[in-house]
């Protein structure tokens, strides 16, 4: 197997308390060709302190699973089976109102696209301080110093005299910040990243996830990070879920997935990394496609990529279970992937 990158040593000060449990998530989406599946069974946990990285190529239901938890998914989706507990409290039998108190002292979402994701008209410290006036009853003025400290803590330079800028007046790199202060305003116990570095170079990369990792130390809350790129989960993830057709087929630790993968699909993905690749050498790929929502097969949903697919793969779909404390993977034969 490739090497992709060296996992970074974690924090030993965290709580380790459940925050959030996803349980058997379903979610639909309605179409002019019919109902479709996008999240199928879908169950992890997020501890507190910690981060669960949902890996897996564009489309397989990262996203989507990351909507139903917040309750935001698009009004031709819905959740229609399962449970996502926060708190002990399941969100998905909860109204649009009673889920409001949620929004920012108990969960809050950074999204990839910071320009889209601010209002243009309205100032960045009108943005900041709304949490505030909404849950806390600040007055506009409270709630702007509430904006300036805010901006302060996420690294925002001479936030006194930018507070009252636009999003458009912002750095890309800046925005993503801003965004990232709005998500963590209140404390929420929940964060959650999705693919918050798109679009940024490098260096602005590493800026932004160190933030993360820095707030997440600080106030101990358990992070989703929603991501493709498998070098930002083994130096940012403590623990993994790999979906792949809006299931997820492995999980674990990142040190012990990554070192030992035991599904053909985690295992593929880290081969295609061009790792220690010399000049003009090929590039290892994974071959097809993943499947269309309306043509997901009956048993496996890896079967038309698995180099180690068998009838039994073809005709019973493999249940995500336990390969020992603390991983599990929906495979039928594990033991094979391991070795390959």
């Amino acid at each position: 197997m490739n090497a992709v990158t060296e996992i970074s040593s974690r924090e030993s000060m965290v709580d380790d308390d459940i925050v959030l449990t996803v349980n058997g998530l379903d979610v639909d989406i309605r179409t002019p060709q019919g109902t479709l599946r996008a999240v199928n069974n879908v169950s992890f946990e997020a501890r507190s302190g910690r981060t669960l990285a949902l890996l897996g190529e564009s489309g397989c239901g990262k996203s989507m699973t990351a909507k139903a938890v917040a309750g935001l998914l698009d009004p031709v989706a819905e959740v229609v089976g399962g449970s996502v507990e926060l708190g002990g409290t399941d969100l998905a039998t909860l109204t649009p109102k009673q889920r409001l108190k949620y929004a920012g002292p108990e969960l809050g979402i950074v999204f990839q696209d910071a320009l889209t994701a601010l209002n243009p008209v309205y100032t960045v410290g009108t943005q900041l301080g709304e949490a505030f006036r909404i849950h806390d009853n600040l007055s506009a003025k409270a709630a702007k110093l509430k904006a300036i400290e805010l901006m302060r803590r996420v690294g925002i330079p001479e936030p006194e005299a930018r507070v009252n800028s636009f999003p458009h007046q912002f750095s890309g790199g800046m925005r993503q910040r801003i965004l990232i202060a709005m998500a963590v305003a209140l404390n929420p116990r929940l964060l959650i990243a999705d693919e918050p570095t798109t679009a940024l170079d490098v260096t602005v990369q590493a800026q932004i996830m160190k933030l993360l990792r820095d707030l997440r130390t600080e106030s101990h809350m358990a992070v989703v990070l929603i991501t493709h790129d498998l070098a930002l989960v083994a130096e940012e993830a403590d623990t993994v879920a790999v979906m792949y057709a809006g299931n997820v087929i492995e999980t674990g630790p990142v040190r012990e997935v990554f070192g030992s993968p035991r599904h053909p699909y985690t295992r593929g993905l880290l081969d295609s990394v061009p790792a220690d690749v010399g000049r003009g050498a090929d590039l290892m790929s994974i071959p097809g496609s993943p499947p269309e929502l309306h043509d997901i097969p009956q048993g496996c949903v890896y079967q038309s990529r698995c180099p180690i697919v068998q009838d039994i793969c073809r005709a019973v779909r493999p249940a995500l279970e336990p390969t020992g404390q603390p991983r599990a993977v929906a495979c039928h034969f594990p033991e094979e992937s391991d070795d390959e």
